[in-house]
């Protein structure tokens, strides 16, 4: 049975646009399910949309992202709709923020899915909620290497945290949506950027806020990193706008670096998009558009090749999650991005704000920054 019936992408941000095609899948026995990405723009709030998710007898499932991807073009407006082919086993966790370990609530609090057939596992979060990375240690201390992983933080790029994540209870915020998926896929992984700075200790920090790097206010550290790298004066006022080019990356042994994607400074103190903990050791990375564009490249060959490694029919469906923040900083070369990740055949994703992955082979980890293609 094939991974989707049918898909569309609807450019129109108003809601009876999306209306309209809730209740023509809601009509399509083929249908069991449906996946929504939507974009930020559209303006969907619990009070317009709760009202369609709750009509539609059939589980509606997804999430609201800065945009969204459909044939190899960024959409900063409009939706994508999937019909899904069978109606996946999905988990809702509610108040990520004030829980720092999920192994007991995911092995206990849930009846979770136990059929060999699961082979895959789409995870969408709220992008700002504080507690991301804890919940996805949890994946990997319950489900481990057995299933591939492939997901994305929602949110808005006004950093303004509100509800973003699509559910048949209604839009909800810090939270987190789990779909179990019995199709195979190939996934893979990559960044681009390079190390800029010797590694620092993250002496002090609390979930995604990093308050000193040896010994020292992280945004002074920081502020003399890109001082010595091309003369670049930053402050609280231009953060992003430089802070976009020069992410931290942290160390992993035997892996290529986790990067996490500086937001926004306030008291000396350095807020990311991810946890980053006390104690870890971390780098400024830099980079340009010809290595992200080589790294998505990379991302999209490995991805195909653990495709043909595993399955010998042709994958029906490219599905990419990728990093608002990489579109920001490439800009108008961002085309080139996706244009060197777009296969033949169906496409669609999103640009999120943190991405989450793993090829099934390596250590599943909350991104910033990074291309992650995958094939079902």
């Amino acid at each position: 049975m094939p991974f989707h019936t049918s898909f569309i992408f609807e450019p129109s941000t108003q809601i009876n646009a999306l209306r309209k095609h809730l209740e023509l899948f809601e009509q399509t026995p083929e249908v069991a399910a449906l996946l929504i990405l939507a974009c930020d723009a559209n303006g969907y709030t619990p009070a317009n949309l709760n009202p369609l998710l709750h009509a539609c007898t059939k589980p509606v499932l997804g999430g609201i992202f800065p945009q969204v991807l459909h044939e190899g073009k960024a959409w900063s407006e409009g939706v994508v709709v999937v019909g899904l082919s069978r109606a996946p086993v999905f988990v809702i966790l509610d108040n990520l923020s004030q829980h720092s370990c999920f192994d007991e609530i995911l092995d206990h609090s849930f009846n979770l899915p136990t059929s060999p057939d699961t082979q895959t596992l789409l995870v969408f979060v709220d992008g700002f909620a504080t507690h991301i990375s804890s919940l996805i240690e949890g994946l990997f201390n319950t489900f481990g290497l057995e299933l591939n992983y492939l997901g994305g933080g929602c949110g808005s790029l006004s950093l303004q945290p509100k509800p973003c994540i699509i559910t048949p209870t209604g839009l909800l915020q810090d939270s987190a949506l789990l779909v179990f998926l019995d199709y195979p896929s190939g996934v893979g992984v990559a960044h681009g950027w390079d190390s800029i700075s010797r590694p620092y200790k993250v002496t002090s920090a609390q979930g995604n806020i990093i308050h000193s790097l040896d010994w020292r206010p992280a945004f002074e550290v920081y502020q003399e990193i890109l001082a010595n790298h091309g003369g670049q004066h930053i402050t609280p006022d231009n953060f992003f706008s430089i802070a976009k080019a020069y992410p931290f990356g942290i160390t992993r042994l035997d892996a290529e670096m986790v990067v996490r994607d500086p937001l926004s400074t306030q008291n000396q103190h350095i807020t990311c998009a991810g946890e980053v903990p006390t104690g870890a050791f971390v780098r400024v990375l830099h980079g340009n558009q010809h290595t992200l564009i080589q790294a998505a490249q990379r991302a999209h060959a490995m991805a195909h090749e653990a495709w043909c490694e595993s399955q010998s029919r042709p994958y029906e469906l490219q599905f990419v999650v990728d990093c608002i923040s990489r579109a920001l900083f490439l800009e108008q070369d961002f085309r080139q991005e996706l244009a060197v990740i777009h296969s033949p055949g169906p496409m669609l994703g999103a640009l999120t704000i943190g991405e989450i992955a793993n090829s099934g082979q390596d250590y599943l980890e909350f991104y910033n920054k990074t291309a992650v293609v995958g094939f079902f």
